[in-house]
C-alpha cells in the first residue's frame, strides 16, 4: 500500500528541516484537452457515434430520450426522438388544427432551414436509426442555466433586456415561418451566456399559408430578414425535401412571403430604425472536451 500524499509531505519536511507549505505540491492531473467543433462535425459526431446510454425524459410526449454517445475520443449527450404520427385534424384548448403531423422529422427540417437563414438558434439535429426505430438525433445543449418556464416562473430578469427582447423577436419571426403552434417556456433553453436556444419542433410546419399571429411581429433582425428575401423554392426543396412533404414546403414559402410583406409594412408606417436591428447570427461551432469518459452535455 502507498504513503498518503499528506504523510509523504510531513516526512520530507522533517528531514528537509522545512516548513511542509514551502514544499512544492505534487502536480496536478493535466485538464482533458478540448476540441471546436463545427456545426459539420457535429452532425457526423450524431449519426456515426456509440450510443453508450439512454435514458427516458420526463418532460413532454414525444418519446424523447436522454443518450450518451462517444466516438472514442468526444463524449457528449444527444436528445433522441421518434415520434411520427398524422392525424386528418388535432383538436386541444387553442383550437383545431387540420393536415396534423407531430413528427421526429420536423426537428431536423427546423434545423436545416436554420441552417438556411444563418441563425445559429437550433443544436445539430440528424436523422438516425436507434434500435430499429428512425429517429432524430440531436446535440444536447451545454451550458444551460434554466429554461424560459423556468425563468418565468422564478421572475428572473435577464442581465441586458434590449439583448433579450432581441432573440425573442427572431424566435416569433421564426415560429411564425414554420407556423410552431406548440411552442411553449420548456422548449426555450437559455444558457448561462443567456442565449437562447430553440428545441422541440416535431409539431411545427402546419401547411397553413396564412401567419399564425402576425401581432407578434414587431421587430426583425436586419440578416434574418434578409436570409428569408433569399429564400427560394429550390433551397426548401433541396434541405427539406426528405422531411416535408410538398403541402408543408408550400404554406412555409407563403407564411415567408406574407411575414416579408408584414415588415416591409412596418418599416414604411414606422421607420427601419423602429423595426430592425442587429443580433444574428450567433457562433455555431462548440467547444468540448477531449478524452473524457463521463458525459459532458448540461440538462436541457
Amino acid at each position: 500500500m502507498g504513503v498518503p500524499i499528506e504523510r509523504r509531505t510531513f516526512l520530507a519536511s522533517a528531514l528537509l528541516g522545512l516548513p511542509a507549505t514551502l514544499l512544492p505540491l505534487p502536480a496536478a492531473a493535466p485538464l482533458a484537452p478540448s476540441r471546436r467543433l463545427t456545426r459539420a462535425e457535429q452532425e457526423e459526431f450524431l449519426r456515426n457515434a456509440e450510443i453508450t446510454k439512454t435514458q427516458n425524459v420526463s418532460e413532454g410526449i414525444t418519446n424523447t430520450q436522454r443518450a450518451t454517445l462517444t466516438d472514442g475520443v468526444i463524449t457528449h449527450e444527444a436528445q433522441i426522438q421518434t415520434i411520427d404520427q398524422r392525424k386528418t385534424s388535432f383538436t386541444d384548448a387553442r383550437g383545431t388544427y387540420l393536415h396534423f403531423a407531430d413528427s421526429f422529422k420536423h426537428n431536423i427540417a427546423a434545423y436545416e432551414l436554420d441552417k438556411i437563414l444563418e441563425m445559429g438558434m437550433i443544436p445539430p439535429s440528424v436523422q438516425r436509426v436507434v434500435r430499429g426505430r428512425t429517429s432524430s438525433m440531436t446535440w444536447w445543449v451545454d451550458d444551460v442555466q434554466m429554461t424560459e418556464k423556468q425563468r418565468y416562473q422564478k421572475k428572473i430578469t435577464p442581465p441586458d433586456q434590449a439583448a433579450w427582447n432581441r432573440q425573442i423577436y427572431c424566435v416569433r419571426s421564426f415560429d411564425e415561418l414554420i407556423y410552431n403552434f406548440d411552442r411553449n417556456l420548456g422548449n426555450l433553453v437559455i444558457t448561462k451566456q443567456w442565449r437562447i436556444w430553440m428545441i422541440d419542433h416535431t409539431r411545427a410546419f402546419l401547411p397553413y399559408q396564412m401567419l399564425k399571429d402576425a401581432k407578434r411581429l414587431v421587430q426583425c433582425d436586419r440578416h434574418l430578414l434578409a436570409a428569408m428575401r433569399g429564400l427560394t423554392l429550390e433551397k426548401v426543396e433541396k434541405a427539406l425535401d426528405p422531411h416535408l412533404d410538398g403541402l408543408r414546403i408550400q404554406g412555409l414559402m407563403a407564411r415567408r412571403d406574407a411575414i416579408i410583406a408584414h415588415f416591409e409594412r412596418e418599416i414604411k408606417q414606422r421607420g427601419e430604425e423602429q423595426v430592425l436591428y442587429n443580433c444574428l447570427p450567433f457562433e455555431t461551432t462548440v467547444e468540448v472536451p477531449a478524452g473524457n469518459a463521463a458525459a459532458v452535455g448540461s440538462a436541457a
